[in-house]
């Protein structure tokens, strides 16, 4: 299996988030590439480098106005002058302009030219800091996604991009929950114009809003989420069974909502039940957004896997038998993200 990764990823290092109203230390830590990277060596797999693609693969997925705020807004932050207040070491929204735009339809650019405003309209949470490296590192992790897909459009079988950050959360014009790029998107956009009939499935604990926004209103990908019940639990506002998509859309998003504490045979059921919608739909290829925060001691979680849980989700996965394209999300256990994947991949490379 062919990998993709670049230390460029690491240069991204929040310093801070909101939760429960404290500001507290980031969990997204450039040491959960090099646990994913270790796993990967031990079971003798070699990192490949991505090439840099610019702009053009994002764009396909993501509105140009918010590309440009996400690659300048750092720089511009710094040179803010307001009276008696310095700037924070980190660019993080003080406002969140109320969003009622449907699900799949655009919105248009923010109206106001203040990066203040901009800020609270492109960035949705207090969890998404922008810092000086940020840019590099968001942009070259979607690479990361681009260049795995096109190893499984050239070989039909399977590739891994250790994606860092992760991107599930991110919508066409959004950043939230640690995500700026939607690197699971991208790389079903990137398969789909090959392909012409796609499908996501998302199996990280929380839901994959962005992913779900992005495809909303389309017919030719099917998007289908397990995750821990969301009204409880982060992105709170989507994720529910209810939502099914709309327009040419409407059937092909599924989510398997599931209640707090639900173990390994309840997280495969909606796993068994989501591979099902898969067959049913039968896509030319498969991008997994694959996340490790549903493991029982992972700080963020509310579900109760245990490591043996992720052979059994890579069992079910490659019997799929699709070209499929592994978009590492979340996991913030940084002691079991590497036996996390390792149990993985062992689990998918037999049941291929």
């Amino acid at each position: 299996m062919k990998a993709f990764f670049t230390d460029e990823q690491l240069l991204h290092d929040p310093q801070q988030f909101m939760r429960l109203g404290r500001i507290c230390k980031p969990t997204d830590l450039p040491s959960r590439a090099h646990a994913l990277r270790d796993a990967l060596a031990l079971r003798g797999i070699a990192l490949a480098e991505p090439r840099d693609c610019g702009r053009a693969p994002l764009e396909a997925v993501h509105s140009a106005d918010y590309l440009d705020y996400l690659e300048t807004a750092y720089a511009l932050w710094r040179e803010l002058e307001v009276p008696g207040v310095e700037p924070g070491i980190e660019v993080l929204p003080n406002l969140s302009p109320y969003y009622n735009g449907a699900p799949g339809v655009a919105r248009a650019p923010c109206p106001s030219p203040s990066l203040v405003a901009r800020t609270g309209y492109y960035i949705s949470d207090l969890s998404c800091p922008l810092g000086p490296h940020t840019w590099r590192s968001i942009l070259r992790s979607a690479h990361t996604a681009v260049a795995a897909a096109d190893a499984v459009l050239e070989s039909g079988d399977a590739a891994y991009a250790l994606c860092r950050p992760s991107g599930h959360h991110a919508h066409r014009d959004r950043a939230g929950g640690f995500c700026y790029i939607n690197n699971s998107a991208i790389a079903a956009q990137r398969l789909w114009e090959r392909h012409g009939r796609m499908a996501v499935f998302d199996v990280d604990a929380h839901h994959g809003d962005g992913t779900q926004n992005i495809f909303y209103a389309r017919g030719d990908v099917l998007t289908v989420s397990t995750h821990a019940d969301p009204s409880g639990y982060y992105p709170f506002y989507t994720g529910y069974a209810h939502e099914r998509g709309v327009g040419a859309g409407e059937g092909f998003n599924l989510n398997l909502p599931l209640a707090h504490g639900a173990d390994n045979a309840v997280f495969l059921q909606a796993v068994d039940q989501g591979a099902a919608a898969l067959r049913e739909f039968a896509p030319k290829a498969l991008v997994l957004a694959l996340g490790f925060d549903s493991y029982k001691d992972d700080p963020i979680s509310v579900l109760k896997l245990d490591l043996d849980a992720y052979r059994h989700i890579g069992e079910r996965v490659g019997a799929l038998k699709l070209p499929t394209v592994i978009v590492q999300e979340g996991g913030y256990m940084v002691e079991a993200i590497g036996p996390a994947l390792d149990n993985f991949l062992r689990g998918f490379q037999a049941a291929r």
